[in-house]
């Protein structure tokens, strides 16, 4: 799939979160890459078997305290390849690409993956 495609799988799935956090949302910057670094891969701590599909970093809106301002934007990093790669049809990608967007957006606000694992959408 084209990146400007890819791009906007992802877009549509930002937009398609809830009015709620989106006004909420702010300083968090949504990308697109083809593939993970060799630093993210090693940020993200995997465990043997898992594919890094997308990236939180930043500092959680739960973390942050009083003193929080003037910092560069968070960044969620959504990661074309691996969800391809995942992926048979584009119905998949465009799911892949829902799911992950939504899951890194739940770690912005201070959402962990055991969390979510939990709640049965991790």
């Amino acid at each position: 799939m084209r990146k400007a495609d890819f791009e906007e799988l992802v877009r549509d799935a930002v937009e398609q979160l809830p009015d709620d956090f989106l006004a909420i949302m702010r300083n968090v910057d949504v990308q697109v890459r083809r593939w993970p670094t060799r630093r993210q891969l090693r940020h993200a701590a995997l465990d043997d078997g898992d594919t890094l599909l997308g990236l939180y970093e930043g500092v959680p809106v739960t973390d942050r305290g009083g003193n929080y301002n003037m910092v560069l934007p968070d960044i969620i990093t959504v990661f074309q390849g691996p969800i391809e790669g995942l992926s048979s049809t584009k119905e998949e990608i465009v799911k892949q690409v829902r799911e992950t967007v939504t899951h890194e957006v739940a770690h912005y606000f201070g959402i962990s993956d055991a969390e979510l694992e939990e709640w049965g959408v991790a």
